[in-house]
């Protein structure tokens, strides 16, 4: 029987606490549910296993971020040095697949399901080509069910992990979603999402999508089915969500406690634009008042920060009382417009892929040393993730989750105090 590993690798500087919050590699899930039953799967995921490169495997898929590209090629190395077959995939290969193919066999280039059963077929034929890329987007109707018994023994936040839509209009320069994923939203038809949503065990679930509220049509027909499954559910969405009272109060029947918002920045022109018709606190407050606890995520190092900004920043988190933030560095991702702008302006500084994990500066900014980038925002994290900031930001509690978010952030301190 043919054997077929694949692999989730960490970033070389993967930060430790970022494993207790793992989840599932979905998009394997996916291609283990599309490979043939005559063939044995596999799956190590470096958050949670350890890889044994002496284990008798035929072939080796591996998915990548840019981050996670050097341990990837490391892995890849490996294996084929054995005599072993590997195939990359992910978002970093598939915008630099020249550069992928020198660790590989073969390199799919953007989505795979489409691709993934001729891939499998010229293994087994002895043909397998260099580069697999198919000319159009996969559609989301009859997937499989993710083949989550291959992450049976593994710790995760939680295996209820459930993609319902791809593709994001918006583009924001600094993001990759839109090149990898499209402009345009594909949706999986929500009877197939209530069907996996039933067959899952446990009562919590994430969902994958970039922006689960960003199409207002299909995210009201989903959470109205959402609500019979008496589930509890967390995702990513944008503050637009408040401002539709009917989405908003579906969202939280069908059983949202939680949701991951970009806030993205107090400084850049674009981005501010964008969002000039929202009130960020009223919005905020919005949410908490139906039991949905807000994390924020903001980035510097926009050319409209200078230094002021961190404390700035750090203030409005506090004032809006956010439940949790990330603080991101804007890091050049290869793919991306801000990536081409900082080429062309002779700004890109680092060129080591394990150090684009957005908590590294890997450009020169434009009103402040990089030094200064990096110590601001290891200070704003610090001080929002104070004893001072938790208690003034979760006391009192309005809600029952309480225990959850404040033992996030207890974690989240000790984890900055570790560093």
């Amino acid at each position: 029987m043919v054997k077929l590993k694949l692999i989730v690798p960490v970033a070389v500087k993967q930060k430790r606490w970022i494993r207790y919050f793992a989840l599932p590699p979905l998009n394997l899930l996916y291609l283990a549910a599309l490979t043939p039953r005559d063939i044995e799967v596999t799956l190590t995921d470096e958050h949670v296993d350890k890889i044994d490169f002496e284990e008798e495997v035929d072939l080796v898929g591996i998915t990548s971020l840019t981050a996670t590209a050097p341990r990837a090629y490391e892995i890849a190395d490996e294996f084929r040095k054995r005599g072993i077959k590997v195939v990359l995939g992910g978002i970093h290969p598939s915008v630099l697949p020249q550069e992928a193919v020198q660790h590989a066999d073969a390199v799919v280039i953007g989505e795979a399901e489409n691709l993934w059963p001729q891939v499998i077929e010229d293994f087994t034929k002895e043909r397998l080509k260099k580069f697999y890329q198919s000319s159009q987007k996969p559609s989301l109707e009859n997937l499989p069910l993710p083949r989550r018994d291959l992450l049976q023994g593994k710790r995760y936040l939680t295996k209820n992990f459930i993609q319902t839509t791809r593709g994001c209009p918006f583009n924001c320069d600094f993001c990759s979603v839109t090149m990898f994923f499209g402009k345009r939203h594909r949706f999986r038809p929500i009877a197939d999402v209530i069907k996996e949503i039933e067959s899952l065990n446990g009562n919590f679930t994430v969902f994958a999508d970039d922006n689960v509220a960003a199409h207002t049509k299909y995210a009201k027909e989903l959470f109205k089915a959402l609500v019979p499954c008496k589930k509890r559910w967390f995702s990513q969405a944008d503050l637009t969500i408040a401002q539709d009272e009917e989405l908003l109060r579906l969202a939280a029947k069908s059983g949202c406690e939680g949701l991951y918002i970009g806030l993205e920045s107090l400084t850049d022109v674009g981005l501010k634009k964008f969002k000039k018709q929202i009130n960020f606190k009223e919005a905020v407050n919005r949410l908490k008042s139906y039991g949905i606890r807000v994390e924020g995520s903001f980035i510097f190092g926009f050319d409209s920060d200078d230094k002021k900004v961190f404390e700035k920043t750090l203030k409005f988190a506090q004032e809006l009382r956010l439940d949790m933030v990330t603080f991101h560095l804007l890091t050049p991702l290869p793919g991306t417009k801000l990536y081409e702008k900082l080429e062309e302006e002779n700004r890109i500084v680092e060129r080591d892929w394990s150090k684009y994990d957005l908590s590294t500066v890997v450009f020169e900014p434009k009103q402040m040393t990089r030094e200064e980038l990096q110590e601001g925002v290891r200070w704003a994290m610090q001080e929002f993730y104070s004893l001072f900031s938790i208690t003034k930001r979760l006391f009192p509690p309005p809600f029952k989750a309480l225990p959850h978010v404040a033992a996030y952030n207890l974690g989240r301190k000790a984890a900055l105090l570790k560093r």
